[in-house]
């Protein structure tokens, strides 16, 4: 009996982690991966829906399945001195996420907190909305300020020409508008934690995706208001804050000595990567750490200079910056070939 109901147990969280991407055809799949039928499958499914984990529509041959939304939160803040993100993660956001595995509940801590504290202490708006829905899968969080938006402040702080190259200096780390009270770590480290962490502000938006190659950086042609950052993250996943820092650092103290970034991100519109300004401000900060990551996953070409500037130029002038290409095709390598070549 109790190894069929830990058979039971292996189905529905096969199900409830697998529907979303299959909402058509879970049946099928379900059958092939345990060897059942789908007269079990659907008992299982039937169980799922009437328990409130899944809903179901259609009819029976183009019946679909979906993750049921269990719980929908929504907290409403004014911002003044007495809102702290402490106070509001331990009085309302932690007891509605009780329900999770440690290393779970820790990665929602320190995520929502660090970004909680973004929108206090930078955002410079009146108000804050938190809303949070759960499924039998993943909790999804959304923060919402009425400020003046990340992007266009960075842009303002940086004297940048468009607010698109304010999210470059974001993902490399390192970087805050206030240098005496933060490190700029916290939205590099917790794009990590995610399963999908997303930004929206003014006519940007960036998102990253764990286990994806690439950051997306997208234009908006509608402007939003303030800033609204995204998050979502399985229920079960073996992640920890331990692990998603480690990977980051290239000593034993945990110290964020190693970044990636996302090379795309440099690209505005159809401008290619050519010149050496388009590499400076590519490498501006690259010195505070000792490994930089270059993805260059969905760049299709570099310029000799650009390439130049970055693997012979910056590389004399920082030798103790180790610059470490991926993802890059064959165009590009061969350009980084020829600048190494000429070191």
């Amino acid at each position: 009996m109790v190894n069929v109901r830990k058979r039971s147990e292996a189905i529905r969280r096969f199900i409830i982690e697998e529907v979303e991407a299959h909402p058509r055809d879970i049946a099928r799949l379900v059958s092939s991966k345990f060897g059942i039928t789908r007269q079990a499958v659907h008992h299982h499914l039937k169980q799922l829906v009437q328990e409130g984990c899944l809903s179901e529509a259609g009819n029976t041959r183009g019946k679909t399945y979906a993750l049921a939304s269990l719980e929908q939160i929504r907290f409403e803040y004014q911002i003044d001195d007495s809102l702290t993100e402490g106070k509001v993660w331990s009085r309302d956001v932690m007891p509605a996420l009780r329900h999770l595995p440690t290393n779970v509940l820790n990665v929602w801590h320190y995520s929502f907190t660090e970004m909680m504290n973004n929108a206090i202490e930078h955002s410079e708006g009146t108000g804050i909305t938190v809303f949070i829905e759960k499924t039998a899968a993943h909790v999804q969080m959304f923060i919402t300020d009425d400020g003046v938006g990340i992007f266009k402040k960075i842009q303002k702080a940086l004297d940048l020409l468009d607010e698109r190259q304010s999210l470059l200096e974001l993902v490399k780390g390192k970087f805050t508008t206030d240098p005496k009270n933060h490190s700029g770590e916290g939205i590099f480290f917790t794009s990590r934690m995610f399963d999908e962490y997303a930004i929206l502000s003014g006519s940007v938006m960036f998102s990253h995706d764990h286990g994806e190659k690439e950051d997306w950086l997208l234009h908006r042609e509608v402007p939003g208001a303030g800033t609204t950052v995204a998050m979502k993250l399985n229920n079960h996943t073996s992640r920890t804050t331990a692990k998603v820092l480690a990977q980051f650092s290239t000593d034993d103290d945990f110290g964020f000595t190693k970044t990636v970034v996302p090379v795309r991100v440099a690209e505005f519109g159809d401008d290619n990567l050519v010149s050496r300004s388009q590499a400076r401000r590519l490498l501006a900060r690259f010195e505070r750490f000792r490994v930089v990551v270059l993805d260059f996953a969905g760049v299709d070409e570099i310029g000799q200079a650009f390439a130049d500037e970055v693997f012979r130029v910056f590389a004399k002038l920082h030798p103790e910056v180790e610059i470490v290409p991926t993802h890059a095709n064959e165009a590009v390598r061969r350009m980084i070939t020829r600048a190494i070549s000429h070191s």
